[in-house]
């Protein structure tokens, strides 16, 4: 079986992992999960990341046909428009985004967004198979970090998003509206029912304590026998309490407003006003004290 050439790009700002995966017989090549530069202060959005995914596209002699997102990330904000204005290439997700643009288009009061994923140029069923080149890549629904999560596999490679950390870090929280530990747990069960040998790909790395460099790609042995969460052994219950627990402690992301806010438009920002400057929203939840 032809196996992937498969290039990381690390962004520490946001701890992401963008891919350029190809097809070595016809140089065919997908983006996977890239990154736009977004300042939370000055809300200045840069194209760098996105920039330098494409420079090594060209070096290698690569055609980009695809941006693929794992989900609609809400720790940064995608480059996937850029990188289409560049190449042509289609946007695709799994077809549960819906199901997060209808959880979201009420809290940002977001009267531009249609709820029917149409801001994306492909919507990916479970188990949906689609060329890149003279590969195929498959399709599946992993739910649980949020509803419309999806792997792609890609030869001997799985590309999880936010599903699976490495080994010695863990998995991903499951307490974003949407999200639920119970399926998390039984989508993380899927992926390692894989072969053994299957390379994982992950879209975030924290550096686990006592871990000096970061890393991002493991096996289905590696996380059955080592994962500090999923090893092999460890129930659904016992699963779920202890991420359960975990999330409870855990802090909102610094770009969770604006990303959601953008990757649920598949990148687009909501329309400029008069000024041609485009705004995103902030809700605010007043804190009622008693007094006396």
């Amino acid at each position: 079986m032809t196996q992937p050439e498969i290039r990381a790009f690390f962004d520490e700002p946001t701890n992401t992992v963008s891919y350029l995966v190809s097809d070595p017989a016809t140089r065919a090549a997908a983006v996977i999960d890239p990154v736009l530069d977004f300042d939370l202060a000055s809300g200045e959005a840069d194209i760098r990341s996105a920039e330098a995914i494409l420079a090594a596209a060209r070096e290698e002699g690569l055609a980009v046909e695809w941006v693929l997102e794992t989900h609609a990330h809400a720790d940064h904000l995608t480059g996937a428009p850029f990188i289409k204005a560049e190449t042509g290439a289609r946007i695709g997700i799994g077809e549960h985004i819906r199901d997060v643009q209808k959880i979201f288009r009420p809290v940002f009061d977001a009267g531009d967004l249609a709820v029917d994923g149409s801001d994306f140029d492909r919507l990916f069923a479970d188990g949906e198979e689609f060329a890149l080149g003279a590969l195929t890549v498959r399709v599946m629904h992993v739910p649980g970090h949020t509803p419309a999560d999806i792997a792609y596999l890609i030869g001997d490679a799985a590309f999880v998003g936010d599903t699976l950390f490495m080994p010695d870090y863990g998995t991903a929280r499951a307490d974003f509206p949407g999200g639920d530990a119970r399926q998390l747990y039984r989508s993380i069960r899927r992926l390692l029912e894989l072969p053994p040998d299957t390379r994982l790909f992950l879209c975030h790395d924290y550096k686990a304590p006592g871990r000096d460099s970061y890393a991002w790609e493991t096996t289905v042995a590696e996380q059955r026998a080592n994962s500090v969460h999923v090893h092999d052994g460890v129930t659904e219950d016992a699963f779920v309490a202890m991420r359960e627990a975990r999330d409870a402690g855990l802090a909102v992301p610094r770009l969770l407003l604006p990303s959601i806010q953008v990757n649920i438009r598949a990148g687009r920002f909501p329309p400029a006003e008069a000024n041609g400057v485009s705004y995103l929203r902030l809700p605010i939840k007043p804190v009622r004290r008693e007094v006396g």
